[in-house]
């Protein structure tokens, strides 16, 4: 026998608009709500969605102060007095006293300056001054002249000899102070200028300066610590 396909099945749709239903209660089941309530109808309002809530309102910060607008002067305290800083320490300078007559004090003083060369002393650190005649190299030194004289104390590479009353400003580590002549006012202010000069050692042959009670019985010659 022949095969026949089989037709397909026609389901039955819905009417497009403006078509009738072919049943009223066809209509009345389109409109019915699932649940079984009453059917919708045009009078029915639909009930307006909830808002939702943003964000919550920073609060106001304060206005900046305008330039036109003067409040009370700020009160500024003054500054205290600075604190005071210590003086620096002045380095003590050592005194040694050389017991000699006037006319003594020179071979003393030529001892001294031979002992501090020997222990190591640079020549161009010490000074010795005189308070009676020159010394004999600051002579010898003034026959070339006072130019050349004066050059070997800026170039401060031997000792040099000068007189007490010296003022130019010149400081060495060694000071000898000769007390060979002059008066007692002279040799006393010879010591004070020569104690100003010295930054280490001075070394008084003579006497001079404040009175030393070990001075009186030193062998002459030696030196003594004030």
């Amino acid at each position: 026998m022949p095969v026949f396909p089989e037709e397909p099945e026609i389901h039955e749709s819905l009417p497009g608009p403006g078509v009738p239903f072919p049943r009223e209660s066809d209509a009345q089941a389109l409109h019915a709500p699932a649940t079984g309530g009453a059917p919708a109808t045009a009078s029915t309002t639909t009930a307006a969605p909830l808002p939702v809530p943003g964000p919550r309102p920073a609060p106001p910060r304060a206005a900046p102060p305008r330039a036109d607008r003067q409040g009370p002067p700020r009160l500024i305290p003054k500054p205290g007095p600075a604190p005071r800083r210590p003086a620096p320490a002045t380095p003590q300078v050592e005194v040694q006293r050389i017991a000699a007559t006037p006319a003594q004090a020179l071979e003393r003083a030529d001892d001294a300056v031979d002992r501090l060369l020997d222990s190591g002393r640079n020549p161009g650190d010490v000074l010795v001054l005189t308070v009676g005649e020159a010394h004999p190299w600051q002579q010898h030194e003034l026959s070339f002249g006072e130019e050349r004289y004066w050059a070997q104390l800026t170039e401060g590479g031997d000792v040099f000899y000068a007189d007490a009353a010296l003022t130019r400003p010149v400081r060495r580590e060694v000071v000898v102070l000769v007390v060979n002549g002059g008066s007692a006012a002279r040799a006393a202010e010879a010591y004070g200028a020569a104690l100003g000069r010295a930054t280490a050692l001075l070394v008084v042959c003579g006497e001079a300066g404040p009175a030393v009670t070990a001075a009186a019985g030193a062998a002459p010659g030696r030196p003594v610590k004030a």
